[in-house]
């Protein structure tokens, strides 16, 4: 069933999903601090997957490589969501969102082939221009943690791409492995902040909330995307976001969106519709499973 459903609309689940757990997160920052509500987040998120995957059975099967891609993607998820939560504590959100889009938009650069992608980038970073909200008024320390967490969120998305990839340790396996090695790193962050929340019956429900909808389902639904995708593909793809939370927007919350915003949706999507995954980037068959397909093209099969 999942090979039926087109892996774009795996991405549009996942955008949904980036904007509900926000919903949550309002409820915990009015209880906890910013660091606090990261590490419950990736921790409500690990415990979920533990329960759900028991990740230590595919990296005891792991290779070693594979193992140390998973745990590099482990430190940088704790690391991309103490950023992330601290620059949106001091940076309006819209203004951290078009700061994380650079990153993307320098993966889908470097992978352009056709004069057709060129253009659907164009109408991409056009779009989010529209929609973003972008101030430069703010704390600097606060624009430097969005700067990373922009790092962080680019290089996520290229290690993602490859855990999703991997012939043991891989796809929501390797996810789930990756965010129990995410609670652990974050925990010196957190943990302070953090303790009023297990004497709070209202806020722990909030952070599973938020660690379902940020982490679990989005994520998830990342790596079903990412099988079938190539890494610039995705990375276009997410222009995406800021337009998906426009239309929650429209038809959640029944805001009016401003002509700019409705200009800026129909840019990302026609970026989006425009877009074609070019020959040179392999998007969904490794180098070894190209060179096994030429070999049985070459070598006809015997019969028995």
């Amino acid at each position: 069933m999942p090979a039926r459903i087109r892996p774009e609309l795996y991405f549009v689940g996942s955008a949904v999903f980036h904007y509900l757990g926000p919903a949550f997160a309002v409820l915990l920052f009015a209880r906890v601090d910013p660091l606090g509500v990261a590490w419950l987040r990736i921790l409500s998120a690990a415990a979920v997957f533990a329960l759900w995957r028991r990740p230590w059975r595919a990296w005891a099967a792991a290779s070693t490589a594979e193992r140390h891609t998973v745990a590099a993607w482990g430190l940088l998820l704790a690391l991309m969501n103490v950023c992330f939560y601290l620059a949106i504590d001091q940076l309006a959100l819209g203004t951290v969102a078009a700061i994380e889009f650079a990153g993307p938009i320098l993966l889908a650069a470097v992978a352009l082939r056709t004069v057709r992608n060129l253009a659907a980038l164009a109408l991409a970073v056009t779009g989010v221009g529209f929609l973003a909200e972008v101030s430069l008024d703010g704390s600097p320390a606060g624009f430097a943690f969005a700067v990373a967490n922009m790092v962080l969120f680019t290089g996520y998305i290229v290690i993602a791409h490859r855990v999703s990839r991997h012939q043991r340790l891989s796809g929501i396996d390797g996810l789930a492995t990756a965010m129990c090695i995410a609670a652990v790193l974050a925990l010196p962050f957190g943990i302070a902040d953090a303790l009023p929340a297990f004497g709070d019956p209202v806020a722990l429900a909030a952070a599973i909330g938020v660690g379902i909808t940020s982490s679990v389902i989005p994520y998830v639904l990342d790596q079903l995307a990412m099988r079938r995708l190539a890494r610039s593909t995705y990375a276009l793809m997410v222009a995406l976001l800021p337009a998906t939370a426009t239309v929650i927007g429209i038809v959640v919350l029944t805001q009016i969106p401003s002509p700019a915003e409705v200009i800026g949706v129909g840019l990302v999507v026609a970026a989006v519709t425009l877009h074609r995954e070019g020959g040179g980037e392999a998007a969904t068959v490794s180098g070894p499973a190209r060179r096994r397909a030429r070999w049985r093209r070459r070598v006809p099969d015997t019969p028995p």
